[in-house]
């Protein structure tokens, strides 16, 4: 009922293509910011620092991930040492002394030089040996990283972010680290539901489809799908940056192994390949679901007297990423997004029967 089109009518084409064009979606939008802005003087700093940064940072994560995957229709399982490339350029050039805001930015362009030389060869194969030369690339960033002692202090050695200010304020609490990761976010966002309206974003709608027939229609298909992995890791390495500096505070090798790329790619899948909502949900889901699924079973396990393992319950969110990535491929492959969609859609047209599209 809220979401009607009946009564709106568009009399300029800027109206028509405004990201939002319906009044019930910018008074959502602007609720949902005004909950993030409001956050960190509303809520206990148990849920600011333990879940809303969290998810901030691993939305963003996932959004560049979905560029290349979603955008492109390219296969990525190395994104997590895109995000190390990142997080470690920056916490060194900050160690420096160079400011922040060109750390991050160095960061970024660091994953993207990186990124570039993998896609450039990865970018000559399709389908499972492009998932194994992303895969080749997560592996041989690992091993540099942890073998090379100039970068991370050797292999089991932890780097500390010094104390950093960004943009002139001292970033020395969690409210001060939830507004940098918030304002990331919100540019990542802003970029991604632009960048579809864009030539790039329709060149990228063409190579997805079927690049062959785009390469027919003059679409450069190798310099797009070059231009997917850039942008990608480059929203990657700037993203490590962030997870580094405002939520980590600190850098060692395990913290970017294969399983981090694992989570994104279920971050991105179960949310929805292709949409810019769809992160979100699926970061939301990945990151909490396992707290809820073991929170669950601690409380079966006190109430009714279950015998539960130390081991079962370390693997219950393992199973439950396995679960879910299989279910939504089976039954929603284009992810919570979609259903979304579909309750959005039913509430277009809602009280009558008859389809919208």
């Amino acid at each position: 009922m809220f979401y009607r089109r009946a009564g709106i009518r568009h009399t300029r084409y800027e109206d028509e293509r405004q990201l939002f064009p319906l009044g019930f979606d910018r008074a959502l939008i602007l609720l949902v910011l005004a909950f993030l802005v409001l956050a960190p003087f509303t809520l206990d700093r148990l849920y600011l620092a333990g879940y809303l940064l969290p998810w901030l940072i691993w939305s963003t994560a996932a959004l560049g991930l979905n560029l290349v995957m979603g955008g492109a229709g390219q296969i990525h399982l190395g994104y997590g040492a895109v995000m190390a490339i990142g997080a470690y350029t920056a916490v060194h050039l900050v160690r420096f002394g160079v400011p922040l805001e060109f750390a991050m930015i160095a960061g970024g362009l660091m994953s993207a030089a990186i990124g570039i030389i993998f896609g450039a060869a990865a970018l000559r194969v399709k389908g499972i040996y492009l998932a194994m030369a992303t895969l080749a690339m997560q592996y041989i960033v690992d091993f540099v990283i942890s073998q090379t002692p100039a970068i991370s202090g050797g292999t089991l050695a932890t780097i500390q972010v010094p104390p950093v200010r960004f943009l002139g304020i001292s970033l020395r609490g969690d409210v001060e680290t939830y507004f940098v990761a918030l304002v990331v976010c919100v540019l990542v966002t802003l970029f991604m539901l632009n960048v579809r309206r864009t030539s790039f974003g329709r060149a990228l709608a063409a190579v997805r489809e079927k690049d062959y027939a785009a390469q027919i229609l003059g679409v450069s298909t190798f310099k797009y799908k070059l231009l997917a992995f850039w942008v990608s890791s480059f929203i990657g390495g700037v993203v490590g940056s962030v997870l580094a500096v405002c939520y980590l505070r600190a850098v060692s090798p395990d913290q970017f192994h294969i399983e981090l790329s694992i989570q994104l790619l279920a971050m991105v899948i179960v949310g929805g390949l292709g949409s810019v909502l769809g992160p979100f949900f699926g970061a939301a889901l990945i990151l909490f679901a396992p707290i809820v699924l073991n929170n669950l079973m601690g409380f079966m396990a006190t109430t009714l007297g279950l015998g539960m393992s130390i081991d079962l319950r370390a693997h219950v969110p393992l199973m439950a990423y396995g679960a879910l990535v299989i279910g939504f491929l089976l039954y929603e492959p284009l992810g919570l997004a979609k259903i979304y969609d579909n309750l959005r859609n039913y509430l277009l047209v809602w009280p009558f029967r008859h389809a919208q599209r």
